[in-house]
């Protein structure tokens, strides 16, 4: 008898309740990305009201990324393991009480340990909501729908942190942007409960292997940790050199351990199918790409052109409007009529054209002229590509398998956020030195050079997101070679899938 014949039967049925349960874990997906961006927008208040030194303000970012990025796939593992929505409800509670925790803070130990608490059971919830769809979702037609909804807000939801973090911080206080998460979190958590049914036989409920935790976790917080580093201290710094050889060696042994466990944390199976990998590699390029644009934008906008916080976040709308049109209306409309890579190549290749036009801001930049249509085609572009990476991230993998699979999809975006933002920011800061150094002589004033450099600086780092983007549209033509899904109902057949994602037939 072959492995898939042994596993547990599935219920395929689809629950009549599951457009309800997508508003809810919608709403706990939204909640976790706005806390990525609104507590960048609070941090300068709390740092003045908790007396944070400037060498430890960064902690507040860092301490959530690290427990995020360091326990996803541990998380992932626990959904399976545990059941999908008693991971999500815990995620979400315990998501609101390090909220509420991190809102009440004192101090910057109780600050920062907040942070941490939020990153940790962010990692449980973020692959139990998206493992849920891909379990809930089976129909082609409805999951292409359902991951329209969930793409649009994974994209999107960074930019409206903005416009929340400017509304609170300019017009309450910065302990609002902690307060604001506990609503979310309780209605999300209490919908969950009485509304979604996790479908039978989708469980994995394998011994839990422990050496992969502990090498995955300590690997992923190296990683994390080393690019953060980077940022502050520089590339060369013995620290930063020693976190990324660390990452290496940890990350190494943890393939290593994983090809000879009976019961591996990630079964090498999820990673190695080349559509999967493709998926996971082009995804966490165009968010390295988009985490620089967020920061550059957010102050070249305040710095330079002098607008407020809650001006910034309106400024980032198109941005929002054309991820939700391109998941929603392009990438979800298309998905079942065309194959992934004709919908992710051209995507990125879209918002990489968006960004290319960034390249030419100036000190005197229009903002209708040119970053108004520049933000209308990076939308349009990451929404089209977001919505059938995130479902083709799950697609074919055993339901089993689904929570780490989803897990995956989380890691490579944490892990390409810290890249982006450490090695963009490196780069406009040495260009921006370079710019001071080579134009002293001839600046008419201090003030003036500072902005000029400073523009000039954004727009080399610009430059290298538009080649990342470039990139991850090739990688996603090449690597994806799944044809278009179809519209029959969608399931994993496990070891099977190795050279394609397969949509099988449900045998009788």
């Amino acid at each position: 008898m072959s492995k898939t014949a042994q596993a547990p039967a599935v219920d395929l049925a689809p629950d009549p309740s599951r457009w309800k349960a997508l508003a809810f874990i919608a709403l706990a997906q939204l909640m976790v990305v706005l806390d990525a961006t609104i507590v960048n927008i609070a941090l300068p208040s709390a740092q003045k009201a908790l007396d944070i030194s400037d060498g430890n303000k960064q902690w507040v970012i860092t301490a959530y990324a690290l427990a995020f990025g360091g326990l996803l796939l541990f998380g992932g593992r626990i959904a399976d393991l545990w059941g999908r929505k008693r991971t999500f409800v815990v995620g979400l509670l315990g998501f609101a009480a390090a909220s509420a925790l991190g809102g009440a803070a004192t101090g910057e130990a109780m600050l920062l340990g907040s942070r941490a608490l939020q990153g940790a059971f962010g990692a449980l919830l973020a692959p139990a909501a998206l493992s849920l769809l891909a379990v809930m979702f089976t129909d082609a037609k409805e999951r292409a729908k359902a991951f329209g909804i969930y793409g649009a807000i994974a994209g999107g939801g960074g930019a409206v942190g903005l416009i929340l973090g400017g509304f609170l911080t300019e017009y309450l206080n910065w302990r609002w942007t902690f307060f604001v998460n506990i609503p979310f979190a309780i209605i999300a958590a209490a919908g969950a409960y009485f509304v979604i049914r996790e479908p039978s036989g989708t469980r994995n409920r394998s011994p839990l292997d422990v050496p992969g935790v502990v090498l995955s976790t300590l690997g992923l917080v190296s990683l994390v940790y080393g690019f953060t580093r980077a940022e502050s201290a520089g590339w060369s710094d013995t620290l930063t050199v020693g976190m990324f050889v660390a990452a290496a060696v940890l990350l190494l042994a943890f393939v290593a351990t994983e090809a000879k466990v009976k019961h591996p944390l990630l079964p090498l199976r999820v990673v190695t199918n080349r559509n999967r990998g493709g998926v996971y590699l082009s995804l966490g390029l165009a968010i390295i790409a988009m985490f620089g644009l967020f920061l550059f934008l957010t102050y070249y906008l305040q710095v330079v052109k002098g607008f407020s916080p809650v001006k910034t976040g309106f400024a980032f709308l198109p941005m929002i409007a054309g991820m939700i049109t391109g998941s929603t209306q392009i990438g979800a409309r298309l998905m079942t009529r065309v194959p992934p890579r004709l919908l992710m190549g051209p995507g990125f290749l879209t918002a990489g054209i968006g960004m290319l036009i960034l390249t030419q801001l100036k000190m005197d930049t229009s903002y209708a002229g040119l970053i108004l249509p520049a933000q209308i085609l990076l939308g349009l572009g990451m929404g089209t590509a977001f919505m059938p990476a995130m479902s083709l991230a799950t697609i074919g993998v055993e339901p089993r398998d689904a929570g780490v699979a989803s897990a995956m999809v989380n890691t490579s975006q944490q892990v390409g956020g810290a890249i982006g933002t450490a090695l963009l920011n490196t780069i406009a800061a040495s260009a921006t030195t370079a710019y001071v150094t080579s134009h002293a002589a001839t600046a008419k004033s201090v003030e003036l050079l500072k902005l000029q450099a400073m523009v000039h600086g954004f727009t080399s780092a610009i430059w290298w997101a538009v080649g990342i983007l470039f990139l991850a549209s090739a990688i996603a033509v090449t690597l994806i070679t799944t044809g278009s899904p179809g519209s029959g109902p969608v399931s994993g057949d496990g070891d099977a899938v190795e050279d394609e994602v397969r949509i099988p037939v449900v045998a009788h």
